[in-house]
């Protein structure tokens, strides 16, 4: 057993107590703004410097859901970015499996290819992504309007590549994929054989499989790539702003711009309401899924 002499101990000691008051400094410097959001958003009369509120009240949040159409954008926000989650999950543990259980020649080839779409800036793809969902989206008006006439545009609104939450929720899904694909390709590898086989010596059968072996151990990584999905999704800025132009369909991270273009003076107030209110989806998004990031795989899987 080794003997740790005092000197050693006391440069332990101290080393430690320097590290803990680094990390202590810098979580502070991290958690001031989000403080400073949270005060001012309670305030009646929020400013730019933190302090103390002298007069609580919600004032902030019902201007933002009653003068404001903070309703309409976090509705907006909550549909297109949790459905363009929910297709990224789909399509990723489907592909990430058939990757992963696939011996091919292309299969390494076609994972950096994929990967390029990601690799590449947003601000690239902009263009011919519009172009193109520019044509769809006119070829599906073309079809519409002589069968829904007047209605054709509040259908459009729903399922239009252009100006409608379909294209917005394709091309959000399309940026997320490729190393959502990545996650689950990797995750799968990391997965015995094995609990497929047992269960297919069992007489289950593929849906089975599925149901009861493959989707239970892939929950971490899904929840995985769900959560990287969401977090990217909800924070982007650019795409909503090039494909959606209508007021009624805009998202949280337009309204806070438009928070910030005010004729006279910014209003704190609605604007760090609006950013609280933007955090929360975030915040619970990481506490759910992190109930799976933690889940082993000890025991195999019950039923």
């Amino acid at each position: 057993m080794a003997v740790v002499s005092p000197s050693e101990s006391a440069n332990k000691g101290r080393s430690d107590l320097i590290a803990y008051a680094t990390l202590s400094l810098i979580s502070i410097f991290c958690a001031v703004p989000f403080f400073w959001v949270l005060l001012a958003s309670f305030d009646g009369n929020a400013q730019l410097f933190l302090h103390w509120p002298e007069q609580w009240t919600l004032a902030n949040y019902v201007r933002v859901f009653s003068k404001e159409d903070g309703a309409k954008w976090l509705f907006n926000s909550l549909f297109v970015v949790g459905s363009a989650t929910l297709l990224v999950m789909v399509l990723s543990g489907l592909g990430g499996y058939a990757l992963s259980r696939t011996r091919a020649w292309w299969k390494l080839p076609f994972l950096y290819a994929i990967l390029l779409i990601r690799v590449l800036p947003p601000t690239a793809l902009v263009v011919p992504l519009y172009k193109f969902l520019l044509t769809l989206n006119n070829a599906e008006g073309a079809v519409l309007r002589p069968i829904f006439g007047s209605y054709t545009r509040d259908i459009m609104r729903w399922s239009g590549f252009i100006d409608g939450y379909l294209g917005l929720i394709l091309v959000l899904a399309t940026m997320q994929l490729p190393l959502a694909l990545w996650i689950m390709k990797t995750f799968f590898d990391g997965l015995p054989r094995d609990y497929e086989e047992a269960a297919l010596m069992d007489g289950a059968t593929l849906i089975q499989r599925i149901r009861r072996v493959l989707i239970p151990l892939a929950l971490p990584g899904l929840a995985a790539a769900g959560l990287f999905a969401f977090m990217s999704a909800w924070g982007d800025f650019l795409l909503p702003l090039i494909f959606l132009s209508s007021p009624e369909l805009q998202t949280l991270p337009l309204g806070l711009f438009r928070a910030f273009l005010r004729i006279n003076e910014i209003d704190y107030g609605l604007l760090t309401a609006l950013a609280f209110i933007y955090l929360l989806p975030a915040v619970v998004a990481f506490g759910f899924a992190r109930r799976f990031l933690v889940q082993t795989f000890s025991g195999g899987v019950k039923g």
